[in-house]
């Protein structure tokens, strides 16, 4: 017979047992980054240069629709459909970034004529790329999030044409300052 003052220490140690064997199993439901480590270095080198970082971020995104792509047509792979699932979940991590990236470049005015045409592009070609798994209980919540998140990148993306159109021909950018430097006429050395 166990003494009634060990009870308590019994409960805690059982305690301890218990969640040590679920630390395993919550350790490993943490998702993966939707990004590379080489991918987040390229974004910080490209912070200070829209334009350049929403091209980074449509390249990401085309790799990850062909990485669908490439899913698609292995139809009898084990854990496909589970694959399919994380790279559209990736997919929608990274749209979600860009869509913010774009509100808060629209919010700065940041000059991104010359790529949202190519972001309009993009997202016709991102929307086809989803829509072509079949369906599956594995990833159709997930797809249909990537979804919105290419609707809603598209509406922001035809949005910010027209509000730049109008914004830089009430306020042309100023030239580049390398250049008026080199325009500039030398100052006469008095003698």
């Amino acid at each position: 017979m166990i003494p009634r003052a060990l009870f308590p220490l019994r409960r805690l140690l059982l305690a301890v047992a218990l969640i040590l064997c679920f630390i395993p199993a919550l350790h490993s439901q943490t998702p993966e980054p939707a990004l590379s480590d080489a991918e987040v270095e390229m974004l910080r080198d490209k912070a200070p240069l829209p334009p350049e970082r929403i091209l980074a971020l449509i390249g990401f995104l085309d790799d990850r629709t062909k990485a669908i792509d490439k899913l698609v047509t292995l139809q009898h792979r084990a854990g496909r459909a589970l694959d399919l699932h994380d790279m559209m979940e990736q997919f929608t991590s990274i749209a979600n970034d860009l869509d913010d990236n774009l509100d808060e470049y629209g919010k700065r005015h940041k000059d991104l004529r010359k790529v949202l045409p190519k972001l309009v592009a993009a997202t016709e070609r991102w929307a086809t790329a989803l829509r072509s798994p079949p369906n599956h209980e594995a990833y159709n919540v997930s797809r249909k999030l990537a979804l919105e998140s290419v609707a809603d990148i598209h509406e922001a993306a035809i949005h910010l044409v027209d509000e730049q159109k109008v914004w830089f021909l009430a306020h042309p950018p100023a030239k580049d300052r390398d250049a008026e430097l080199n325009t500039e006429t030398p100052r006469k050395r008095p003698f």
